[in-house]
């Protein structure tokens, strides 16, 4: 298979260095300074790279018939606008906040621990991540993911990283040095306390689920996840 790397920051030199190891071949490494040349010959993209850029990137793929799966996070505010420009296109598109095999089923423990906690009020829930200090956004976009699933499957109307308020989860963000990202949920009561949690150890697990999603994407058309890549739709 041949990759198209769009953003060549730290996990984009480890998502290549494990493609590379699953015997694909990339065929451009676009950092911001790096045009879209090579980006034709490509069977897949794989977009890890800031913000600003994801929009332009992910857009420039379905332009180019190349089916791309993004990692970047802090520009969901866009997401409809490229789930209809995939469509328009005909194109292949996944998403995901977190491509770590071990968060994925992790997303899907928070959101049936949620479905059994929504009528026991006298738990309050509360969220905390903890990131690297190069992290651009804050909260994670894992973060986010895990609040939705908890606002999906209870009363909670919203999340908020300031003091909360009635029918608010609140998200404290920390930034660590070297830190991969830990994210935990806690529900406390007054006399007791369950707290559910996920450890990331490296960068290896977001780089290789990111290239497995890649490998799934291949031949298809249309808009995925990745609970479909692992089948826990």
């Amino acid at each position: 298979m041949k990759i198209a790397l769009l953003g060549y920051g730290k996990m984009g030199k480890v998502i290549e260095r494990i493609a590379l190891e699953r015997g694909h071949e990339i065929v451009l490494r676009k950092d911001h300074d790096v045009d879209y040349i090579g980006l034709e010959n490509a069977d897949v993209a794989i977009d890890f790279s800031v913000p600003s850029a994801a929009v332009s990137n992910i857009s420039k793929c379905f332009d180019t018939n190349i089916p791309v799966v993004s990692g970047t996070t802090g520009w969901l505010e866009h997401y409809e606008e490229m789930v209809s420009h995939c469509k328009t296109k005909n194109g292949a598109f996944i998403y995901g906040s977190n491509f770590s095999l071990g968060v994925n089923i992790f997303f899907e423990l928070n959101n049936y621990l949620a479905k059994m906690m929504a009528n026991l009020d006298q738990y309050k829930v509360s969220m905390e991540e903890i990131h690297h200090t190069q992290k651009l956004d804050a909260p994670s976009g894992t973060a986010i993911t895990l609040a939705e699933g908890i606002i999906k499957n209870s009363d909670f109307t919203n999340w908020t990283l300031e003091a909360p308020k009635a029918n608010e989860i609140h998200i404290e963000a920390k930034r660590v040095e070297n830190v991969p990202g830990t994210h935990s949920i806690f529900y406390d009561s007054e006399v007791d306390q369950i707290e559910i949690k996920h450890t990331a150890h490296s960068r290896e697990g977001f780089a290789l689920g990111a290239v497995i999603a890649a490998e799934w994407l291949q031949g298809k058309k249309g808009v995925f996840s990745m609970k479909d890549v692992l089948n826990l739709t």
